[in-house]
């Protein structure tokens, strides 16, 4: 196995790849837009290097996707500290697999301006401080929603792999808050589009919000997690969580991304854990009939996390001691599995992708899951650099070009 594995038992991991090898011939890369006014706080996110910018970031990056390096777009890719967008990588190996792509708009400022879904419930997040991101039911017709997607898309892709990326500007953000609203520890853990992740700020936004909300609940019980989700979330994660519950029911599920995707699956498993401890509790519409068991299964045997080795080694926050801290969280014997791809642009002319090398951008966009595909379909990491070395230049040619 090429990958870095990251998290989980070799075994494990080695039996999730080999269905995902199977699955390859059924293979869709969805991906989920959404936005949420936390971009807007100065210092917050390097996706984008102003507030406005970020408001264009999610189109942008569908755009990019979708149409390519050499096409006109009717969005600019927003500048940049350092470094250029991780969907450049996702183009390519979308391209170079011939993968098919099913954009969905969560609550976008600015929908992408090509041809894709709109989620019901579909609206941009509040700042995560106000403790009232989303209005519940908000979440639930998300959650219901991304079921609804799932349930038809795994009806009729059986064995298919389904690939989940998202792009969500100040989303690690909203993760760190969802994350602590669970009641786990490790908010320092969180990685983000900046070089050095704002820890200090990000916590004085989540306890503010968290605050507002009266979270985490301290009377024993586990947390709800679609109030989590409502007070400091964002439209991605609850999407993300419904897709999940069905498409994981009979083949591999791979989550493409870092530390949103960790906050997506501790989603997953407060549902299932909640539901295990009040099956009568009537906030659970979101889950499916199916038994808890099959559900928790699923969870730990079809979901795989998939990552840049950027976020795996980031100095400034630690995925696999965060994805451990959910199993000790829910003292579970079982642990998430999680792989990071090789993949390592030091060796690439444009520095536009050695500023990955240096810490800067790091994941988004599926990048991170879809590098791992095409190392799972044989297209080895030293020839995607090549490949993304050759897109780069188009898109600097494009962002150069008058008008």
């Amino acid at each position: 196995m090429t990958p870095l594995p990251l998290h989980g038992s070799v075994v494990a991991l080695e039996q999730w790849w080999s269905e995902a090898r199977e699955g390859l011939g059924q293979a869709c890369f969805l991906l989920l837009l959404a936005a949420t006014e936390t971009a807007a706080v100065p210092g917050i996110s390097a996706a984008g290097s102003t507030a406005d910018a970020r408001r264009l970031t999610a189109a942008a990056d569908a755009e990019l996707l979708t149409l390519g390096p050499t096409a006109a777009r009717p969005h600019a890719l927003p500048p940049l500290p350092a470094g250029v967008s991780p969907a450049l990588i996702s183009q390519v190996v979308c391209a170079a697999l011939q993968l098919p792509v099913v954009v969905v708009d969560g609550g976008c400022q600015v929908a992408p301006a090509i041809a894709h879904l709109r989620a019901a419930g579909a609206a941009g997040a509040r700042c995560l401080s106000s403790g009232r991101a989303m209005e519940r039911r908000q979440v639930l017709r998300l959650m219901r929603w991304g079921r609804q997607w799932g349930h038809r898309w795994r009806a009729s892709h059986p064995r298919g792999l389904l690939v989940i990326g998202e792009c969500v500007a100040g989303g690690t953000s909203t993760a760190a808050a969802v994350l602590a609203g669970l009641g786990l520890n490790g908010t320092e853990l969180v990685s983000g589009s900046l070089r050095q992740p704002p820890h200090r700020l990000r916590q004085r936004l989540l306890m503010a919000g968290l605050g507002a909300a009266g979270l985490p609940r301290r009377d024993g019980q586990p947390a709800d997690p679609v109030a989590v989700l409502a007070a400091v979330g964002d439209p991605m994660q609850a999407l993300a969580a419904g897709v999940v519950l069905e498409a994981m029911d009979a083949g591999p599920v791979l989550l493409a991304g870092g530390s949103q995707m960790a906050a997506v699956w501790a989603v997953l498993l407060a549902l299932v854990m909640r539901r295990e401890g009040s099956a009568a509790n009537t906030t659970l519409a979101p889950l499916p009939s199916r038994p808890d068991v099959t559900l928790r299964q699923g969870l730990f045997t079809r979901v795989c996390l998939g990552t840049t080795r950027w976020v795996a080694q980031d100095a400034g926050s630690d995925l696999a001691r965060l994805l451990a801290g959910l199993a000790h969280h829910w003292q579970l014997k079982d642990a998430p599995l999680a792989l990071a791809t090789s993949l390592s642009f030091a060796d690439c002319h444009h520095q536009a992708l050695r500023d990955y090398e240096a810490g800067y951008v790091k994941e988004g966009v599926g990048a991170g899951g879809l590098a791992l595909l095409a190392e799972c379909a044989g297209l080895e990491p030293e020839e995607l650099a090549r490949r993304c070395d050759a897109a780069c230049a188009s898109v600097a040619v494009q962002a150069s070009a008058p008008g």
